[in-house]
């Protein structure tokens, strides 16, 4: 028995226990006599009471407690067919289905959902059913169709059985259809918007995200909360809306803009029935999509072993006392004794020892890539750091400066973010400077995951070993500006900042004139487009000069020590 049963007597207690000895033909909504019962049972105790019947016509559990609060089985993620039980309950207050029954008939996949109403002393009414409807069905209501009321006494007479088979049927043929033209994930992405001037730019670079990892996109939602919900962030009503949406979109996924705690993703997913990804994730799984090299396959896994540690199932701290002993004489504290470690603590004890050995690696990799650096230093070939946020066209624009047409000096340049993480060094020719070493490295995002910027920290601080940055900016596509400081942000977190900087504003002609005045103007740019070779001579230029005061300083400081030295013999 389920619900608030407190406060009922011995008497009411014993008939809710009787209900469990009650069936009914199988295929039938329900029997006049246990409508009677129920209606009875209701006006006695003055609560809605619910039973949950099965398809062999047994009654599986009794709650106090109207459809929202009655047990129900959970619903199995996947599945084609409905749940295969029918939810019978009273309203002592009279009406028709609320609108509680039709969301927990819809999100529990119920074969079917009644209501009683409940008359004076304790006569049985009218009764409504609802069941689902197949998706993508035409008509008055989305997810579910009403019947018309009927009797108590003709409870029986609707052929449950033969609705639910039928209705299985068309789900399991729509499902093969849909599986043999479906070629990708279809998502759903939701961004939350607390007031941030950008919100809907985080939802159309969120949906970016979601093509590079390879989704469909099929609806995505901004969806306005000041304050969010601790468990599931936009609140119960909004995700029954989404759950609906993907039950009718054919989506199998729900993407959200905001990083979810374990806690929250484990209540989404519970109240939905789909998979549940975050930025983070989706981030994450794109890292490890395009990675090739050895250093970057490292550092993605343990980007990936990291975020995944803290969100390990089980009960964490109560698991982790429990010690492998004999039995109480081999003694051990209160709350030690047990079996020796769980699957959870092994889960744990794993990912820890393989984030030691990754760490190991790249510490090894990072000798080798420091011997590099300094045979470069040696040579004494000015270096150019390409720095800019993700998919602005860095990679293209290397290629065209190093005349790389083709493989293998060929730097891989995609329309996706994301598309090359391994820093790539080629050397190039600037006129009055000579030979020069270009380095494209990863991109950057805005509010990179902590565990990507930890495990990408040594390449990135590659960059301060350059002489000057090309700082590539995206001028064609909206938001230029808020990139660029973002990057600048993490240049600033990194202590480069105040390094020489040369900024391009590449794709300029595919940008709105206007739009690439102003930040030409702006951030004292140089208009390029790598891919058509336009305003390359004037970016070389600039960077001849930027490397040639760079070069001035440098001696001015030698000579400078000089001096002192000579002074001080």
């Amino acid at each position: 028995m389920h619900g608030n049963t407190s406060g009922l007597k011995a008497a009411q207690l014993k008939s809710l226990s009787n209900l469990y000895r009650r069936r009914i033909e199988p295929g039938r909504v329900g029997s006049p006599e246990l409508a009677r019962n129920l209606a009875e049972l209701s006006d006695d105790v003055r609560r809605e009471v619910s039973v949950l019947i099965d398809r062999r016509g047994r009654v599986v559990s009794v709650s106090v407690a109207d459809a929202k609060g009655a047990e129900l089985p959970d619903r199995r993620l996947g599945e084609t067919r409905l749940a295969g039980f029918h939810l019978l309950h009273t309203h002592p207050r009279g009406g028709g289905l609320s609108k509680g029954d039709l969301s927990t008939l819809f999100l529990k996949r119920l074969d079917a959902v009644s209501a009683i109403e409940v008359r004076d002393e304790g006569q049985p009414g009218l009764v409504h059913t609802a069941h689902l409807t197949p998706p993508g069905t035409v008509g008055e209501e989305e997810d579910w169709r009403i019947l018309d009321p009927v009797p108590s006494f003709q409870i029986d007479s609707f052929d449950l059985g033969a609705q639910v088979s039928a209705l299985e049927e068309e789900i399991a043929r729509a499902q093969r259809t849909r599986e043999a033209k479906k070629d990708r994930e279809r998502a759903l992405l939701v961004q939350i918007d607390q007031g941030e001037f950008d919100a809907e730019e985080r939802l159309d670079e969120l949906a970016e995200l979601a093509r590079t990892a390879g989704a469909e996109v099929v609806h995505r939602e901004l969806v306005f909360r000041r304050n969010l919900k601790a468990g599931t962030l936009v609140g119960a009503g909004k995700l029954e809306e989404l759950t609906s949406r993907a039950y009718h979109l054919d989506a199998d996924l729900l993407i959200f803009g905001q990083e979810l705690g374990p806690a929250q993703a484990r209540e989404i997913e519970a109240a939905t029935g789909l998979k549940i990804l975050d930025r983070t994730q989706l981030i994450l799984d794109i890292f490890a999509l395009h990675a090739q090299g050895v250093e970057s396959r490292l550092q993605v896994e343990l980007a990936q072993l990291r975020y995944m540690k803290p969100r390990l199932l089980g009960a964490g701290a109560a698991l982790s006392r429990i010690g492998g002993s004999a039995g109480s004489a081999a003694g051990g504290s209160i709350g030690t004794r047990g079996p020796g470690e769980t699957k959870l603590e092994l889960d744990r004890r794993r990912i820890n020892d393989r984030i030691s050995f990754l760490e190991k690696q790249l510490e090894s990799v990072a000798v080798r890539r420091e011997e590099r650096r300094k045979g470069r230093a040696r040579n004494d070939i000015p270096v150019v750091s390409i720095v800019g946020y993700t998919n602005a066209g860095k990679s293209t624009l290397l290629n065209a400066f190093t005349h790389a047409a083709e493989e293998p000096r060929r730097v891989l340049a995609e329309n996706k973010l994301f598309a090359t993480l391994r820093p790539t060094s080629r050397q190039g020719y600037l006129e009055g400077v000579g030979p020069v070493v270009l380095t494209d490295t990863v991109g950057f995002i805005r509010d990179l995951p902590k565990d990507l910027a930890r495990a990408f920290r040594a390449t990135l601080e590659e960059i301060g070993d350059a002489d000057v940055l090309l700082h590539v900016v995206d001028a064609a596509s909206p938001g230029a500006d808020t990139r660029y400081e973002a990057v600048n942000r993490i240049l600033e977190d990194l202590g480069f900042r105040d390094m020489p900087t040369v900024v391009a504003l590449n794709k300029a002609d595919a940008a709105d004139p206007e739009t690439l005045e102003r930040e030409r103007e702006r951030l004292n740019g140089i208009p390029v487009s790598a891919l058509r070779n336009i305003g390359l001579t004037e970016l070389k230029d600039a960077l001849a000069d930027a490397i040639g005061q760079v070069q001035r300083q440098e001696l001015a400081q030698r000579e400078e020590a000089q001096v002192r030295a000579a002074e001080y013999r």
